[in-house]
């Protein structure tokens, strides 16, 4: 295991004993914890072969000089100097009606990386938090779990009603405020809610046309399932 993985690794360990021991608590302080091997393992999780931003940056041109890059990066987030670009909005085909399509956002790559740094903050807190029989995009667990987990429910209760529902554009509707008067619950971190802030109001590209949204909160980005979940 490369020695930030294990660094980071430590530091998640603490915050999760923290998080557990103190379940009422609001964390004040934790963007200290992210520095140059947080952030190199960020990039390490995070995929190099995915759709390009708005800038068309790759995950090669962003490696030609890497750690002045993340060493870039860490002091525009430390400072609040960083800015949040616009996501590119394309849209893709609903599983099971190939005939209907929804929007995802997709960040660019330094901003996907800055994401997955901050949701390896968050995720030790909010596992503690969350109901056990939550899976969606959490850490170890998968669809092919949750079906398990319900088979083995409605064979518990010798059978029953399973209803799937789907809101309709929950994600383009979803309350600002109140996700983050849910969030400042457990997190209250100057640096981390004002980037979250950032990602929540830096816009929308598409085909061509830039938006500004006054609710919602774009798919595609690796804080969105994080921040979704705590409603």
């Amino acid at each position: 295991m490369p020695r930030n993985s294990t660094t980071v690794s430590t530091k998640q360990q603490r915050i999760a004993q923290l998080a557990e021991q103190s379940p009422q608590m609001s964390f004040t302080s934790l963007a200290y914890l992210i520095d140059l091997d947080w952030l190199r393992e960020a990039y390490r999780r995070t995929r190099k072969d995915a759709a390009v931003g708005v800038d068309g940056q790759t995950a090669a041109d962003y490696e030609q000089d890497l750690e002045a890059n993340l060493q870039s990066l860490l002091d525009r987030a430390k400072s609040g100097l960083y800015k949040a670009p616009p996501v590119k909005r394309v849209y893709i085909p609903k599983p099971g009606t190939p005939s209907r399509t929804g929007p995802i956002g997709i960040p660019t790559l330094e901003d996907k990386v800055l994401q997955r740094a901050v949701t390896m903050l968050l995720e030790p807190i909010y596992e503690h938090d969350f109901h056990d029989s939550l899976y969606g995009f959490r850490p170890g667990r998968s669809a092919h779990q949750a079906l398990d987990a319900l088979w083995q429910q409605a064979m518990d209760q010798q059978g029953g009603y399973i209803v799937e529902v789907d809101i309709q554009q929950f994600f383009d509707t979803l309350d600002r405020t109140h996700l983050r008067t849910f969030l400042q619950q457990r997190i209250n971190d100057g640096v981390v809610v004002r980037l979250i802030g950032k990602w929540l109001h830096a816009g929308v590209l598409d085909k061509g046309q830039l938006h500004f949204p006054e609710s919602g909160s774009p798919q595609g980005g690796v804080m969105t399932p994080c921040t979704q979940k705590v409603i």
